[in-house]
């Protein structure tokens, strides 16, 4: 079994928990909240930010030319692309995506997160970086193909086009890309690093679901 496969395997529960959430079906069933959509963007975005630097930090220890090459374009995406699903959002809760840009504050949950992410990449290893980014991507990938699967949406959906962009065959193969780098550096890893690699998922996966519960339950200090 592959170093991906294994970690997919201990997080299933995690998984299925954010298959579930009540904002994931509130997506789904086109029933969430305004201010939950307002909560959710403004959080994302200033995780989104700190997601990038994460990248920025992990260039750093790469070991080729073709790896940095890699992070970089995974930069630029997260800079430019994810913007389509954050105005999607915006559209269904009648607010502009530019005025939710200024003036919010970190949630608790979300600033855990990206803490939790800077630190990986500021002390950790290579593997460390890519075992603590991986989940945001795959859980997307997940719950997006899951309600594709589940329910057929049509473009009438309110929430189509991000539920669409999340299970698009271009996020699909960057998930595919991701988990093949982390079982080619994981091969080679010796066992302390791949146990700091573990946790570093596990605790990105367990914050995923709570940064839903976050923006559901419209957490504050």
């Amino acid at each position: 079994m592959r170093f991906s496969e294994e970690l997919r395997r201990d997080a299933d529960p995690i998984f299925q928990s954010i298959r579930n959430h009540p904002f994931v079906q509130g997506i789904q069933q086109a029933s969430l909240g305004r201010d939950q959509i307002v909560h959710y963007v403004q959080q994302d975005y200033l995780y989104l930010t700190t997601y990038a630097k994460v990248y920025g930090l992990g260039l750093a220890k790469c070991r080729t030319r073709e790896e940095m090459q890699d992070f970089h374009r995974r930069i630029g995406f997260i800079l430019n692309d994810e913007v389509h699903p954050h105005i999607t959002l915006c559209r269904v809760a009648g607010v502009s995506y530019e005025s939710l840009q200024v003036g919010a504050t970190l949630a608790p949950t979300a600033q855990h997160y990206m803490s939790h992410m800077l630190l990986c990449a500021q002390t950790g290893s290579l593997g460390e970086v890519l075992a603590t980014v991986l989940p945001c991507h795959w859980t997307y990938v997940d719950l997006a193909t899951d309600i594709m699967a589940r329910d057929a949406p049509t473009a009438d959906h309110p929430f189509y086009d991000w539920i669409a962009f999340y299970a698009a065959r271009d996020m699909q193969v960057g998930l595919a890309d991701l988990c093949g780098w982390i079982d080619n550096y994981a091969a080679t890893a010796g066992e302390e690093d791949k146990l700091r690699m573990r946790a570093a998922f596990m605790v990105s996966c367990q914050l995923e679901r709570r940064f839903f519960e976050m923006a559901y339950s419209l957490e504050k200090w």
